[in-house]
């Protein structure tokens, strides 16, 4: 596949999503990218903005199998990952598949569920397996999560650990629309659509399971010259020592970092990655993976100005 089709398909992906999602460009362009990286999102936003309607218009575009976990404190792992069923006429045990066996999985409101689910789901999103009875089950490809969280209502819910966190490739922020955006969402419904039957919009697939593989192969061919890779191990060890910072990114934001930006690349017609490509991605590969210390936070700074900060403090290569 040449990156002209990469392009090609990224573009219409976000034209048919835009036909329901008004105004969310960044947040569209995000979840492709990770898509096409095979990696999980998380994104965090008020109610009502379409962090859910962005899912399931994906999954129509997608031509992938699709599912929703609505996650609450009382969910069990085995609700998710699936459980093992006597079979009374064969005399043995079969294992009945959950929901996480699918290809686009939609984690409404993550951080309500206890720990033990979320440590399931992360197994799922890490390892892309299952083990329930000490059986594994491998899950097929391509699979992405998409994890949604409410950052208002802090009761009942139970917060992400640092680990789990660090598996998310990006926290993807959902803003209000601007009043000329929120008038074209109005426009939509005053013309009789309705987000709860996606039919009435004419949204047509444009990805497959075997579309997304051959895009996963081709940004990895994309050329990643020394300087780049020196720009983003500087500006990942960077957050290790900045003077607001408590804790600093991994050497797994790196990776991602490197990986997102070929993804960037394609999706832009380039078979190469360019500076601007690890600046537009570093604020949601580190936002979720640095802690400010408490000092820098009493004094209301944001994790997104102190990246910004670091950023500005790196050189970024001329070439």
């Amino acid at each position: 596949m040449d990156v002209s089709q990469v392009e090609d398909y990224y573009q219409r992906s976000m034209t048919e999503v835009g036909k329901v999602l008004m105004g969310q460009e960044d947040l569209v362009e995000g979840v492709l990218v990770a898509l096409f990286c095979e990696g999980n999102v998380l994104i965090e936003g008020v109610p009502g903005l379409g962090k859910t309607l962005l899912v399931n218009t994906l999954s129509h575009v997608l031509s992938s199998e699709f599912r929703r976990i609505q996650f609450t404190p009382d969910l069990m792992p085995s609700d998710i990952t699936g459980h093992s069923v006597y079979d009374m006429h064969e005399q043995k045990f079969t294992f009945n598949q959950g929901p996480l066996f699918t290809n686009l999985l939609l984690a409404d409101e993550v951080n309500r569920a206890p720990a033990k689910t979320q440590s399931a789901l992360l197994e799922a999103m890490q390892e892309r397996q299952v083990s329930v009875d000490g059986k594994t089950y491998p899950l097929q490809r391509p699979f992405l999560t998409i994890a949604t969280q409410n950052p208002l209502e802090q009761e009942g819910t139970y917060p992400l650990p640092e680990a789990q966190l660090d598996r998310f490739m990006f926290k993807l922020l959902v803003d209000y629309p601007t009043q000329d955006q929120e008038n074209a969402i109005l426009d939509l419904y005053a013309a009789g659509k309705d987000n709860r039957d996606l039919s009435t919009f004419g949204i047509q697939p444009v990805l497959n399971t075997e579309t997304i593989l051959s895009i996963q192969q081709r940004a990895a061919e994309i050329i990643v010259e020394p300087s780049i890779i020196q720009y983003i191990t500087s500006i990942v060890s960077r957050t290790r020592s900045w003077h607001t910072i408590e804790v600093g990114a991994s050497p797994r934001a790196s990776v991602n970092l490197l990986i997102s930006t070929r993804v960037l690349a394609a999706c832009q017609g380039r078979d190469f990655v360019v500076p601007d490509d690890v600046k537009e991605l570093s604020l949601p590969i580190l936002r979720h993976r640095i802690r400010l210390h408490p000092e820098a936070e009493i004094e209301g700074m944001k994790v997104d100005e102190v990246i910004r900060d670091i950023l500005e403090s790196v050189e970024a290569p001329r070439k």
